[in-house]
This record gives C-alpha cells, structure tokens and sequence, in this order.
C-alpha cells in the first residue's frame, strides 16, 4: 500500500513538472519575444539618438522617466487584475474576463489622460528633476510633449498584451509587437538623421516615430479581437462595462496594493536616476545604455515571471495549492540557473557593447565597468523579481509584496543611492553596485514569504 501510494505521488509530481514546463514554454517564450524585440528597438534608439550626441541621449533618458513611471503603473494595475483573469481562465468563466477587461479599460484610460496632461503642462519641470544642463532640458522637453500623445494609445493596448498572457493566447499580440516595433525603428532611422526624403528631427523625431508606431500597434489588435468573435476579450459595450461595484471593489483591492508596488519602485528607480544625474550628463547616458543592455539580458525573466504567474494563477483558480507552491519552488530554480548564465554574458559583452557607441575612452571606460557591475547585481534583483511578481502577486499576497517592496526600495535603495554621491563621492559603477543591497534583502524575506504558504489565496 506504502508503495503504490509513493508511486501514485510520483505520478502526480510528474504530471505536475511536465504541466509546468509545457505551460511554461507556452506563454515564456511569446513573452521573452515581446521583450526582447521591445528592449532590442529600445538599445537600437539608444544607439542612432547616442550617435547624435551625449546631451541627446540623456535628454530621452530623462524624459522616458516619465514613461517609465507610467508604463509601470499600468504593469502594476493590469497585472493586479490579471490575477483574476488568470483564475477566471482557470474555470474558463468568459463572461468575468470581460469585465475584468472592461474595469482596465476604464482604469487605464483614466491614468493615462492624467499623465498626458502632467507631460504637457510641466515638462520642462520635469526633465529638470533629472539634470540641471539647459540644453538637456530643452531637447526633453520637446521630445517628452510629442511622445507624451502615446501614453493613451499604450494605455489600451497594454491591456490586451498583459491579459493575452493571463490566458495564455499570445501568437497575435507578439506579432503586432514585433510589427509595431519593425515600423518604429525604420521612422527612427528616418526621423532622425533626415533619411529616405525625412526631415532631419534629431529627438523629436524619435518621438514622432513612436507615437505613428503606437498608432499602427493599437488600430492592430483592435482588428484582430473584433475579427475573432469567440476571442476572450471580443464584447460590446455592456459586456465589458457591466460590472457592477463589489466585482470592481475585488479587483482594486488586490490591483491597487500592485499598483502602489510598481508606481512606488518605479518612483524610486527615477529617482536613483536623480542620484545618477548628479554625477553628470555623461553619467545619465553611461546609466542609460547599461540599463537598456542589462533589460535586454533579463528578457527572459520577464518570461519566466509571466509564466510563473499565470500557471500559479491558474492552478489556485482550480483550488489546487499543493501543485501552486511546487511550480513555485521550480520557477526559483530555474531562475538561480539563469542568474549564472546572464552574470557571465554581461561580463563578456561588456567590452564589444560598449565598442558599438561612439563615445569618448573615458565614457566608454565607465560604461564597461558600469555593466560589470550591473552584472552582479542579477542574482538578487531577478530572484527578487520572479518571487515577487511571478509566486507572491500570483497567489494574491499582493498587499505584503507591497510593502516588502516599497519598504526596501525606500529606506535601504534611495539611501544608499544618495549617500554613495552626495557624501562617499563614489564612482557610478559603485553606485550601482551597491544600490542592489536592497534587492538582497528583499530577497531573503520573501524566500521565507514563500516558504510558508501563507501567499497562497484563491481569490474567485
């Protein structure tokens, strides 16, 4: 009797491992694409707006701060909401996924008309929170007062990107992604530089590119669910808007705690920017660079995470907590594997990355050491990442996540931060090295997070 039951588990653990990984496969790897075609167009703007100028460069690194709060803010809500989606899809309840999608749209809409108006009215403003230099100021001013138009058409299709990986349909949205993006650095290349008959715009031109490219990515999907009649988030009017107030009280009780976690780490990720921004121009487009290069090497743990979240979600959908906490326990896994992996790419690529941008020999110097350094920085921010978004949020542990995350971004990362430049008068490369020390912490409290199940919540 011992032995059959041992083997009866021994099934079930299998089935639950090939589960995870087939699933895994399914939604990582359209997720990896998505990322890296987007973070691959990103280094590529990088790279033509760096071949115009140092200044230039870290005018769009400072105007895309505001983006950046704002793209993550949308993270923060949608994925939030697509915990529900994702248990929704579990019991295949359709008729409650389109109304989670209606509770985004309006949201969404909401958050983004706010943020266009902030942009236009105070833009100058605001690229001064990031650098003191005149000309940085004006050339992201007008850069962030045309982007600035996107963030509403973004804000929409945000929603059918993330909630396409809730449901694990994702074919249609990567190729659009990778449409959008193709149409975007070809405008780029002629925007800019003044190529096949374009004016010459230098950053405006860039910006332009962007928002024509969101239009074409947006006009897309909405072609592609209306055509599909039986697609999820196909619905009129009253399908999507009829929910009623408890199902939107639900959805913003566990959403908002998100929101609040990622506007806050965007927050303070900008404002690390501020600390950056102190130590000069050169030092914003040396940051800026590193970031995009250090993004595109963590691809495929955005993939993961995705992957993890929606798995879990699905599975706590179906009440079945003992396989949630096992793919759980195989997601942190996999992830210490890759962390090796990726450490030692940057360390390798350093050298050749750096050689692509025109700089000087003292910025190209920093910029090599700079992504060394953000090299050993990995392990701690991509496990802090996979356990908080992919396991945590998954399991609707959001309002402890928040305040994991807020509290260590706040006290231990913008502490330090400021401190290492304004009194240790250190070099970047320290800075940025030292700066993870709260990603170390917030790791080790979440690792005992996980550990006691007390993340686990079915919330449908």
């Amino acid at each position: 009797m011992k032995k059959y039951l041992n083997d009866e588990n021994k099934g079930q653990s299998l089935d639950h491992s090939e589960s995870f990984y087939k699933k895994m496969w399914l939604v990582a790897i359209p997720v990896v694409i998505q990322n890296v075609i987007s973070i691959g167009l990103n280094m590529i703007d990088i790279l033509m707006i760096g071949r115009v100028g140092e200044k230039e460069l870290a005018a769009v690194g400072s105007a895309n701060q505001i983006f950046f709060i704002f793209s993550m803010l949308c993270f923060g809500f949608y994925s939030g909401a697509a915990v529900y989606v994702a248990q929704y899809w579990g019991t295949r309840d359709i008729a409650n996924i389109k109304k989670v999608i209606g509770i985004d749209y309006a949201v969404g809409l909401s958050l983004a008309i706010v943020t266009f108006l902030i942009a236009m009215l105070f833009a100058p403003n605001l690229i001064w929170l990031f650098s003191r230099d005149k000309e940085v100021i004006e050339l992201g001013a007008e850069y962030l007062r045309t982007v600035c138009f996107s963030y509403i058409l973004i804000s929409i299709t945000f929603v059918m990107v993330y909630n396409s990986r809730a449901i694990q349909k994702l074919k249609a949205a990567t190729i659009i992604n990778g449409v959008a993006i193709a149409i975007n650095t070809i405008l780029n290349y002629g925007l800019i530089y003044g190529n096949f008959g374009m004016p010459v715009m230098g950053v405006k031109g860039a910006a332009i590119a962007t928002v024509i490219a969101r239009i074409v990515e947006l006009i897309s999907f909405v072609i592609y669910i209306y055509i599909h009649r039986n697609h999820p988030f196909h619905g009129n009017f009253k399908e999507l808007f009829s929910f009623d107030k408890i199902m939107f009280k639900n959805v913003m009780k566990t959403a908002v705690p998100v929101v609040f976690t990622e506007g806050g780490w965007a927050a303070v990720t900008s404002l690390t920017f501020v600390a950056y921004g102190m130590l000069g121009a050169t030092a914003l487009a040396v940051i800026q660079v590193a970031e995009v290069v250090a993004n595109l090497s963590q691809a495929v743990y955005f993939g993961l995470g995705n992957a993890t979240a929606v798995i879990i979600g699905e599975s706590l959908g179906r009440a079945d907590t003992e396989a949630a906490f096992k793919f759980g326990g195989m997601a942190i896994k996999i992830t210490w594997g890759l962390n090796i992996m990726v450490t030692i790419l940057l360390i390798t690529l350093s050298r050749p990355i750096a050689a692509i941008y025109h700089f000087n020999s003292e910025t190209t110097h920093l910029l090599i050491l700079v992504m060394i350094a953000w090299a050993f920085t990995t392990t701690p921010k991509m496990l802090a990442y996979v356990l908080i978004c992919g396991i945590l949020r998954a399991g609707g542990d959001t309002l402890y996540s928040l305040v994991v995350d807020l509290s260590c971004n706040v006290v231990i990362q913008l502490s330090i931060a400021f401190f290492s430049v304004l009194v240790l008068n250190l070099p970047l490369y320290w800075v940025v090295a030292l700066v993870a020390t709260s990603d170390l912490v917030k790791t080790i409290i979440c690792y005992k997070r996980y550990y006691s199940k007390k993340w686990m919540n079915i919330i449908t």
